[in-house]
């Protein structure tokens, strides 16, 4: 278990971390904070900027104004790693005072970013200084290997310095290079807890965390930046030696590894490594057995004369490891056979292994990437650190199309466009993803001909039919030789993402008939290595699995087709998710129109097939009613259904009117970007529930275009706020509004929020039900949503708000609603404070002849309402329209019950349902209960569940309900402490002509009096049911 996660800073960690620091010299605190001041600039982007001025203006650090207005300007980043910057240059007290305001500010938080920065300087000590000169100035080292490494550090310049991208099709399909440092964009890390990789698509899922860290508060998560890599683990307690950074193809893991040797080299990072070795894995696959000496010596020539001196200092030396997931040798790091000689001769697998278990060169430093897939069969216990890629955030996916496009109007043009497209957008943290994207945008500013392609994608599929299409159209190829190389191409991709390959050689090229020599290869695929040990792969695993796709609509073989469509749906890894997203897209007419010219009529048999097996999939995974289980598996379906484009076939497949419940089902954004297209090609739904599916503002965001077209929306338990209700009100506000019911229970919502409900509900014409329970409505803004409650216009008839901390202020505001709505008809308050002076408004309302209030809710969760049953019970006897009364978990005690009872007894009283289920009643209640249905003539049905019943006047009750004058038809008494001692008097009910329903469940009466009864209801002339023992006992008679 991840020793950080449960942690929190207490002062007692505050009171140790600034006695540490006090007893560095100046120029030490200067050091110290100098060298956390990134790590600061990221812990006060989190902050409460407020709170964090009003504690160093105090101390004359800052201009809280100033600094507010900067952080208005110029934006969040720009303020902090000002604050931060300025803070440095204000001498020592300054200094120990910021530290002190961020500890104030943060005292009890859980930020794993500042727990690290605590602790790395608490527990180094006066060892951190020496730390922080070592990786400035590195080790001391003789003059000969100093001219060594200079040597060394030369030839890692030379395979660093360039990024190496393909160009965009349209001009030249050769590769280009570019400076690392100006071509660049920083890439989030973060540190990963998971230590086992859940059974999902490793894309998808990274894409999830992705989102939640995006829309979730940044101090979530452990920012690793480069040079964290090998610092202080809060986790482990101590500096790691062996960190694995995991990430998903094309996220930037071997583009991470160049910039970090890259920095190296040029002195920016680390250099308390004498040396740097940097292997590829896919480079590593044709070798057999071998030692490390020979090992290093095949990569790095130049160190042969040296070699052994510079490995007689391995905490000095760092192992680069990239792509595990790309190698052929067995990793077994479970393994107890290591190696100890740099001599010996063994397999590669054997001697990573020993490296990082530290068997061999102990003391040296291992940074190891790969893929999530790989680390699921292997385990990543051996490594002290677990990091992970998780690609572009929106910052950097801007910088990324300003580095690409050059141009910053058309940059903005086109970032604009994809950040308009959620599908699009969610995908650019990934890389490679914005660079096809970018590559497929940039042939839109292109001048166009009627043969030329020029369209922008609304689905990833689109995007990559797209992108071929543009590759295609640059080469000129004939129909004939373009589908020779993509079929062949294509089966091989399709083996590979069935038998998770990746890396093929000439062999496999071979074996699916790959022309080698096809300069159309290059444009998909990329070769490793140098003849005869050549290896090839896709420029992305995502661009091979639309190739694995797009064959078997190239190439329709249905028995292949069915087999791979059973295969991909029952991987436990989901490594056929995407492939099958990329086959329901391809489905669709206009999708496939993109690659007609250069590869013909795509098959329809094909087309015909995959929508049929998605049709039975969504039988299978949703029938009306009955699919709850299986809400998870229906997103999926929903998913492929959004790929198709295929409006007629989502209305075929799910219909119009029909209900959904994803409750409970976590949907991210990307997620909730799919509802818009299904929804509206249903035309309208009849309920759409999305309780506690965390969906928040963005979520809800990608929702707001079709909420309008559901009738009952339950949106209850998702973190929403205050500013995200205007979404909402954006759907009442359409003129063609369908909504009729509206749960916005358990979010975050105040009184705040009234205003804009109060606006949309007094235009809204559909509106019937309103639930906001569970939020905190009292207020002086309350107000706003009572009077719109009693405009003419509102059509609401149903209000609930359970538990919205009302007061007996809120008293009056509700009692004008009552009095002059039009339409309210049920009306609960339970759980909320309503005792007071203002109590008797409410009451005096309830009252009024123009009270149209038929069901009324009042329980109090346990509380006496005594002093509030006169009025209430006075409030019974002159409504002319309540028909339901509900004082579930009142204390209904004393004689006001008394006088309660009196009043239901009157003949104006028309109250047809009570319900006083928990409402500590006991035996003495019987008596007083009995009188009041022996007179009354409305009751139809009474539940005294969870009341403690029993004794003497218990048969009295029965009586008056056995009387021929008693019309309740429904009985509830579960749970009343009934023992077999109270049979005689339970058999009394079957002369009631009226009762139809019963409940005994949850009481103490043993099999033989349980049958007795049985027996007895049987006789019941009306009784269609009766609850026992959790089975519903129909009286069945011939």
């Amino acid at each position: 278990m991840d020793q950080g996660s449960e942690r929190i800073i207490r002062d007692e960690d505050i009171k140790n971390f600034l006695q540490t620091l006090s007893q560095f010299e100046d120029y030490k605190v200067r050091k110290i904070y100098k060298y956390f001041r990134e790590d600061l600039a990221f812990i006060v982007e989190s902050m409460d900027t407020c709170s964090l001025l009003s504690k160093l203006e105090p101390r004359k650090a800052v201009n809280a104004k100033s600094y507010l207005q900067m952080k208005k300007d110029l934006g969040t980043s720009i303020f902090s790693e000002t604050l931060v910057r300025n803070i440095l240059h204000q001498g020592r007290n300054i200094v120990m005072a910021f530290w002190e305001s961020i500890f104030s500010v943060e005292t009890a938080c859980s930020d794993p970013n500042l727990i690290t920065v605590l602790d790395e300087i608490t527990q180094a000590g006066d060892n951190l200084i020496e730390q922080i000169i070592l990786d400035k100035r590195g080790p001391r080292v003789s003059i000969v290997l100093k001219d060594i490494q200079e040597l060394h550090k030369t030839h890692l310049w030379k395979k660093s310095q360039y990024l190496v991208e393909n160009k965009p099709p349209g001009s030249t399909l050769e590769l280009q290079s570019f400076i690392i440092s100006e071509r660049y964009v920083n890439i989030v890390v973060v540190s990963s807890n998971q230590r086992k990789i859940l059974p999902k698509n490793e894309l998808i899922t990274t894409g999830i965390k992705h989102e939640k860290y995006m829309y979730k508060k940044r101090t979530a998560m452990e920012r690793i930046v480069p040079n964290k890599l090998f610092r202080w683990c809060h986790q482990i307690g101590c500096v790691p030696r062996t960190v694995m950074v995991r990430g998903v193809p094309g996220v930037g893991k071997t583009t991470l590894m160049q910039k970090f040797v890259y920095d190296w080299v040029n002195g920016k990072l680390y250099q308390r490594f004498a040396f740097i070795f940097f292997f590829k894995f896919r480079e590593l696959n044709q070798l057999d057995k071998v030692s490390l000496e020979k090992l290093i010596l095949q990569e790095y020539p130049h160190l042969q004369n040296h070699l052994e001196k510079i490995l007689r200092n391995p905490e000095e030396l760092l192992f680069i490891f990239d792509g595990l997931d790309e190698t052929v040798h067995q990793m077994d790091f479970w393994s107890k056979n290591l190696l100890s000689n740099v001599k010996q001769v063994d397999s590669l697998g054997a001697i990573v292994v020993s490296l990082v278990k530290q068997s061999l060169l102990r003391g040296c430093y291992v940074l190891m990437t790969s893929r999530p897939t790989k680390l699921a069969s292997i385990g990543t216990g051996v490594f002290q650190r677990v990091s992970e890629i998780m690609g572009f955030f929106p910052k950097e996916r801007e910088i990324y199309f300003e580095v690409f496009f050059k141009n910053k109007e058309i940059s903005d043009k086109m970032f604009q466009y994809v950040k308009e497209n959620d599908t699009l957008y969610t995908f650019c943290y990934i890389p490679s993803y914005c660079w096809i994207i970018c590559t497929v945008l940039s042939k839109n500013l292109q001048p166009t001909s009627s043969d030329q392609l020029s369209l922008l994608p609304k689905t990833v599929t689109q995007l990559f039919a797209i992108f071929v299409a543009n590759i295609l159209f640059n080469h000129s190829l004939h129909k004939s030789d373009a589908q020779k190389i993509l079929q062949s191409i294509g089966w091989m991709a399709e083996y590979g993402v069935m038998n998770h390959s990746i890396i093929f050689d000439e062999r496999d090229l071979g074996s699916f008939n790959v022309d080698v020599s096809s300069h159309l290869l290059s444009s998909f695929m990329m070769e490793t290595d140098q003849p005869p040990n050549v290896t090839f792969s896709f420029l992305h695993l995502t661009i091979q699995e639309f190739f694995a796709a797009l064959v078997h609509y190239m190439d329709h073989n249905q028995e292949k087709l069915q087999k791979s469509l059973k295969e991909a749906q029952i991987y436990d890894d989901n490594r056929g998710e995407i492939f099958l997203r990329f086959l329901c897209g391809l489905s669709d007419i206009s999708t496939g129109s993109i690659l007609k010219r250069y590869l013909g009529e795509l098959s329809t048999e094909t087309s015909k097939i995959v929508i049929e097996w998605l049709q039975k999939t969504i039988h299978d995974t949703w029938k009306e009613n009955e699919y709850k289980d299986d809400n998870g598996k229906l997103m999926g379906a929903f998913v492929y259904l959004f790929e198709t484009r295929n409006e007629a076939l989502v209305l075929q497949s799910l219909g119009s009117g029909k209900s959904f419940d994803f409750s409970y089902v976590p949907l991210t954004p990307l997620d909730c970007s799919v509802f818009p297209f299904i929804l509206k090609s249903c035309i309208e739904t009849e309920k759409l529930n999305l309780e506690s599916c965390g969906i928040q503002n963005e979520g809800l965001r990608r929702f707001s275009g079709v909420l309008h077209t559901i009738r009952d929306l339950c949106l209850r338990d998702n973190s929403l706020k205050d500013e995200d209700v205007h979404l909402i009100c954006s759907a009442l506000n359409q003129p063609k509004c369908k909504i009729q019911e509206l749960c916005l229970s358990s979010n975050n919502l105040t009184h705040d929020c009234c205003p804009q409900l109060a606006s949309a509900i007094t235009k809204n014409r559909s509106l019937k039900k309103l639930d906001l329970s569970y939020n905190n409505m009292s207020g002086p803004k309350f107000s706003d949503l009572m009077g719109a409650l009693s405009s003419p216009t509102c059509r609401i008839e149903e209000l609930i708000l359970i538990r919205c901390s009302l007061t007996d202020s809120s008293c009056s505001q509700l009692a004008s609603t009552i009095i002059k709505s039009p339409s309210l008809k049920t009306l609960d308050l339970s759980d909320n404070r309503l005792e007071g002076s203002q109590f008797r408004d409410l009451m005096s309302a309830l009252s009024s002849p123009t009270c149209r209030i038929e069901e009324l809710t009042l329980s109090c969760n346990g509380r006496v309402i005594d002093k509030s049953s006169i009025q209430l019970a006075s409030t019974i006897s002159k409504n002319q329209s309540l028909r339901k009364l509900n004082l579930c978990g009142s204390k209904l005690v004393g004689l006001l019950f008394i006088e309660l009872m009196g009043y239901l007894s009157s003949p104006f009283c028309r109250i047809e349902e009570l319900i006083l289920r928990d409402a500590s009643l006991t035996d003495r209640a019987c008596a007083q209960l009995a009188m009041a249905i022996h007179d009354n003539q409305s009751l139809r049905k009474l539940d005294l569940s969870y009341n403690d019943l029993i004794g003497p006047h218990f048969g009295s009750l029965m009586e008056a309900l056995s009387s021929p004058s008693c019309g309740i038809k429904e009985l509830l008494l579960e749970n009343t402490r009934l023992t077999d001692e109270y049979v005689p008097s339970l058999v009394l009910l079957k002369k009631n002509k009226n009762l139809i329903y019963l409940d005994l469940n949850r009481n103490y009466i043993k099999d033989i009096a349980s049958s007795q009864i049985r027996e007895q209801m049987m006789m019941s002339p009306n009784l269609k049911e009766l609850r026992m023992d959790f089975k519903n006992i129909l009286a069945l008679k011939s």
